[in-house]
């Protein structure tokens, strides 16, 4: 695209959000030479860390509420995937033909590369972050932006035709594509974000996007053993390919992580590499410098014995689950004490109540109305230890812990009664694992 082609133009930026990917969007359009103005309903206070990166630039600040004014000044607004395309802001502007995009929709109109997206309910950014390491090795040009916190429209000027860029695909950024990526990758559909989109079939509705516009010299991996796999197969125009663990070629002596369901990850990550023409030899090779993504069952520090893993990034209870069994599974002879709890997502808890009562041995409870409904389902649970802030959470935990034991902040739950995001939920238990000292 032209490095000019919105100079001038003014560019309302709706929703800054605390991710990063705003923080891109804005930047971007300054380097154009646009006129930028940001609007988010989260206060200046709550948008501290995100404004204070935009410093310098020639930027007006509209924070804690919208103006009507501003949807009908512009000449283009990029939304937050955040916001939903509902909001009567947004209407507004349709009203009076302003065109309406993401950084994500923006990036596939413009972007000339081959395109990997990756989405699901779980493993989406450790699968894109291994597809992008894979790559990495064999082909320079590759780049990993989307739901990671990095927006796609960073880099839209230094991509070039033959590049390959891996992007992690919320369902939230599948709702505003019109187009989908060449090679689409569906790790799992599980039960999440019901408080947006009310029921499941919307929730899959929005997933399906991801190759509801491929056509047939385009791929789409799905798990083999995921029940809607065989669905979404039927609905795809696509070349479909099924990956399941059970018939992977690759040798696992270099692959550092634990847990069956990052099997499931590595063996889509496989697919894709073997469609770039990647041999398994290079494959495995590359695994040898591939530890994971941070906030995913990310070991932190071992004190007097005692092992702390950074797992913020479990949102949902079916990813606490999965989390509780590879830790069993990994350190057998080890007991295991679970810091969860936070704000519903119109989520049911009663199967993570019942692994809790099973196989973890302690559980502190962080506040929220999901921590309710846990403690519901829990019934006369004896081991639970409530707290209010993350900092009693970890010393709670150490008063609690023995030698051998292992220590899991994996929340099953939003963080926004508590934090300003599950990042700086995460950053909170990292900085307290690391003030403990034996």
């Amino acid at each position: 695209m032209s490095k000019n082609q919105f100079k001038n133009k003014k560019i309302l930026i709706m929703g800054l959000g605390l991710h990063g990917g705003g923080v891109g969007v804005a930047r971007f359009f300054c380097k154009q030479g646009a006129e930028v103005l940001v609007t988010d309903l989260k206060t200046e206070q709550k948008l501290d860390a995100s404004v204070k990166k935009l410093k310098g630039l020639n930027i007006k600040f509209i924070l804690g509420r919208h103006e009507e004014a501003d949807f009908i000044w512009a000449d283009l607004i990029i939304k937050n995937p955040d916001v939903p395309g509902t909001s009567p802001y947004l209407e507004i502007a349709r009203k009076k033909n302003i065109p309406i995009e993401t950084d994500v929709s923006l990036f596939f109109k413009t972007a000339k590369a081959l395109t990997i997206g990756v989405t699901g309910t779980k493993g989406k950014s450790t699968t894109a972050s291994l597809i992008y390491h894979i790559l990495k090795q064999k082909y320079q040009r590759t780049f990993l932006v989307g739901n990671i916190g990095v927006s796609p429209l960073e880099i839209l000027l230094d991509v070039k035709e033959g590049d390959r860029v891996v992007l992690e695909l919320s369902s939230f950024e599948l709702e505003d594509l019109t187009q989908s990526p060449d090679i689409a990758v569906i790790t799992n559909i599980l039960p999440d974000h019901l408080n947006r989109y009310g029921n499941m079939s919307e929730y899959i509705k929005a997933k399906k996007i991801i190759f509801k516009y491929q056509n047939s010299n385009n791929y789409l991996i799905l798990n083999d053993d995921d029940p809607l796999a065989q669905e979404f197969s039927k609905n795809a125009k696509s070349k479909v390919i099924f990956s399941s663990p059970k018939n992977s070629e690759i040798k696992l002596d270099n692959f550092k992580l634990f847990g069956e369901h990052n099997l499931y990850n590595l063996s889509a990550a496989v697919e894709v590499a073997k469609l770039l023409n990647i041999s398994p030899a290079e494959i495995e090779k590359s695994l040898k410098t591939f530890t994971g993504v941070p906030s995913r069952q990310e070991f932190i520090k071992e004190v007097s014995g005692v092992k702390y893993f950074n797992d913020t990034t479990a949102t949902m209870p079916e990813a606490v689950i999965t989390a509780v069994h590879a830790f069993i599974n990994n350190f057998p002879n080890s007991r295991l004490i679970l810091i969860c709890g936070g704000q519903n997502k119109g989520l049911k808890y009663s199967d993570m109540a019942e692994v809790i009562r099973e196989r973890v041995d302690e559980i502190i409870m962080l506040p929220g109305t999901a921590s309710d409904k846990i403690k519901e389902e829990l019934g006369g649970y004896t081991r639970l230890h409530e707290v209010m802030s993350m900092q009693e959470a970890v010393k709670t935990a150490k008063k609690l812990a023995k030698k051998n034991d292992v220590v899991i902040l994996s929340p099953g739950a939003a963080s926004f009664n508590l934090f300003k995001n599950e990042f700086d939920r995460g950053a909170q238990f990292v900085e307290a694992v690391k003030k403990l000292s034996k």
